[in-house]
């Protein structure tokens, strides 16, 4: 199914492939600018925003989990729960594996260190009987290549078992990006807060809310010579904007 991507103020925004995500990120940090830090940076707070908005009134009580993987997007959870442990909300952090981080994401678990917030290694978190109000999934992204195993897999296991609300960073984790299959076991989001342009993956039945988040990339980023795309901003005076799927029927 193909779909079309819109704000609530009925602007669309271009879907890309993993491919084309992939260009993207090479352009803002070869060519354009930002740098990756800087877009972890952007994507760490927003995924922060978002889990205050989600969580509502009651987002300084709840327990919030946060999952991250090895690549970007889990330095960008590992960021978020920085921002959030920072306001004084009670995460934990569990690592898929903490010995296999990128550099970002072991900057990121640097500063993260100097907060309130508890890392937690995986049997610890399941093995436990502590409540969770708020599921953060930073474990894979647009990276999926197969199947998740090993530890993300018993990790994803894990989070859907808890009936916790789950909210997703990109992608839920085990989706395919560019087709949204599911080769195995994936996350089953209530809200899923994609970076920088919707990815052509994101399928209503597995996103929950989609959410669209500013990570700084400026438009001439988007329209290069290898990209091209009809790009018109889409925020406003906001960070985060609602995004509504529709079929190229429509």
């Amino acid at each position: 199914m193909s779909l079309r991507y819109f704000t609530d103020a009925g602007i669309e925004v271009p879907a890309v492939t993993t491919e084309q995500m992939i260009e993207v990120d090479r352009v803002a940090i070869e060519d354009t600018g930002p740098n990756l830090l800087q877009m972890m940076e952007n994507a760490g707070r927003n995924l922060a925003l978002q889990a205050i908005a989600s969580l509502g009134e009651t987002w300084r009580g709840a327990n919030i989990v946060v999952l991250a993987g090895n690549g970007g997007n889990g330095g960008g959870g590992i960021c978020g729960a920085r921002h959030l442990a920072n306001r004084g909300a009670q995460v934990r952090l569990c690592l898929v594996s903490p010995d296999r981080l990128g550099a970002a994401g072991m900057w990121q678990r640097h500063i993260l260190q100097s907060t309130p917030a508890r890392e937690v290694d995986m049997h610890a978190l399941t093995s436990t009987n502590e409540p969770v109000d708020i599921i953060l999934d930073a474990l894979i992204g647009y990276s999926l290549q197969q199947a998740p195993r090993g530890n993300a897999l018993r990790l994803i296991q894990w989070a859907n078992g808890t009936g916790a609300a789950i909210l997703a960073l990109d992608i839920p984790s085990g989706v395919n990006a560019t087709t949204g299959e599911t080769p195995g076991e994936y996350i089953k989001a209530r809200w899923t807060l994609t970076l920088a342009l919707p990815k052509t993956g994101l399928l209503p039945e597995h996103t929950g809310d989609l959410i669209l988040a500013d990570i700084g990339i400026p438009p001439g980023a988007y329209a290069g010579e290898t990209l091209k795309l009809p790009y018109t901003p889409p925020f406003g005076d906001r960070f985060l904007v609602p995004l509504l799927p529709r079929s190229q029927q429509e």
